[in-house]
């Protein structure tokens, strides 16, 4: 019934171009309880936009891997005395659209309603109820875990998701972002329903909330919904500090066997947060690395000049701490070393002498560019609200990021890739047919 949505949402999108459309005015409050709210009115599409957001992710599990994603696939299965197939035909019936998410710092509801009193009220009951008092029913429960028990055997047959897994495990270690959002087997089995409602209970509080509203509404109403959404959580605690993320491992090589016709290679290590210092020149320097599709450095190496692969791509996926810098591709079994070595050799090559103008000037202009489909809906601008909340960025991000993209240099990409990216720290996984079983290098 749910639109599960896995991914953390990025910020790589921005204010549009001024002089194109304006950015709607963000407000902020905190209610009574101690939820923090973001609003930012949108006029001319009856349509409102709701996301409530907890620190509620996978990195909050603990031993029991896979709990928090659980919980939120359960959440919206029952709430008060409606079962599954109610909450379903009471959003039917008024054209609303609810969704649960979970990502490794958080969890979300996100509703999405028109704005006529006789639709948007019951929507909004609907999920005050799903938030304040889901049911954990024993067979919504049984019926989800045994879905997510299938999807993690069925995922041990993936190449891909097997060389992910081992590489959030090597670049984390021990830290709450390295085991897999979802769990494992051994870890799901033992799940039990008391889990999921002491975790419920712990983290689905209003002072480890942020609610975002973007839609057409005055400020008051604004106001009323945002009270009524959350005033039946309990106020709660916010959740503690993660842990500070393992910068200093050295480099290691760890080969997978499996059955393929290709290997999966990644190669990273922790790369930076959402409020990064250093956000801007890292970002626009891997647009050039690897993050531009094929007209990157690294797709020009590997794939148009030597053919070893189709896709090739480097990524940073900032997060409350440390989030992974990656690079990956898939290539021939028999060509799986070689595409590696060009791979970390185009990465030398590019934090030794940074970006030349022709590739700054065109990064730029790519960057601004794409950026004004970005925000083209009440529904994207939620999503990056919300993410300005959850994670504490200023008021004005969003206005303040095309010119800080501008403001990079040539000598900024350089010095902070240099600063901050280390060849001699990289985490590489290889799972395919040649790889030896389980060893390193």
């Amino acid at each position: 019934m749910s639109v599960k949505r896995f991914a953390v949402v990025l910020l790589f999108v921005l204010l549009p171009l001024q002089g194109v459309f304006a950015l709607p005015e963000i407000q902020t409050w905190t209610t009574a309880n101690g939820a923090r709210v973001y609003f930012a009115r949108t006029q001319g599409l009856p349509l409102l936009d709701v996301r409530v957001v907890f620190d509620a992710g996978s990195a909050r599990d603990g031993g029991q891997f896979g709990l928090a994603a659980l919980t939120s696939a359960v959440l919206d299965t029952g709430a008060g005395d409606w079962n599954a197939d109610a909450i379903a035909q009471r959003l039917d019936g008024v054209g609303a659209v609810l969704g649960t998410g979970i990502s490794r710092d958080s969890a979300s509801l996100s509703l999405r309603s028109l704005t006529q009193p006789n639709l948007l009220q019951p929507a909004l009951e609907t999920a005050r109820v799903i938030l304040a008092k889901p049911r954990f029913a024993a067979e919504d429960f049984e019926r989800e875990k045994n879905r997510v028990l299938l999807a993690l055997k069925q995922r041990e047959e993936s190449p891909a998701d097997l060389a992910g897994i081992a590489f959030f495990e090597a670049v984390y270690g021990d830290h709450p972002y390295a085991h897999p959002k979802d769990g494992h087997v051994a870890t799901v089995e033992k799940l039990t329903r008391d889990d999921l409602e002491a975790f419920y209970r712990k983290f689905y509080v209003a002072r480890n909330a942020v609610v975002a509203l973007v839609g057409d509404i005055e400020r008051a109403q604004a106001e009323k919904i945002a009270d009524d959404l959350v005033s039946a959580l309990p106020p709660g605690e916010a959740a503690a500090p993660l842990p500070p993320v393992p910068m200093d491992q050295p480099a290691q090589t760890l080969r997978r066997a499996f059955p393929s016709e290709q290997t999966h290679v990644y190669s990273g290590q922790p790369g930076m947060r959402i409020n990064d210092p250093d956000y801007f020149p890292l970002y626009v320097g891997n647009h050039i690395l690897g993050g531009s599709g094929l007209v990157s450095r690294i797709s020009e190496e590997v794939r148009e000049k030597r053919g070893l692969s189709y896709s090739a791509h480097s990524h940073f996926y900032p997060f409350r701490v440390e989030g992974p810098f990656l690079m990956g591709l898939q290539t021939r079994n028999e060509k799986a070393d070689e595409a590696l070595t060009v791979l970390l050799q185009t990465l030398r090559d590019f934090i030794a002498k940074g970006p030349s103008d022709k590739e700054l000037d065109a990064a730029k202009k790519n960057i601004v560019g794409g950026f004004v489909l970005r925000l083209d809906s009440n529904q994207k601008l939620v999503e990056q609200i919300a993410s300005m909340a959850f994670y504490g960025l200023p008021l004005d991000y969003l206005a303040t990021y095309i010119p800080k993209i501008e403001a990079v240099t040539k000598d900024d990409v350089r010095r902070v890739w240099q600063a901050r990216i280390h060849p001699d720290r990289l985490q590489t996984v290889l799972v395919g047919a040649n790889s030896a079983a389980e060893s390193a290098q």
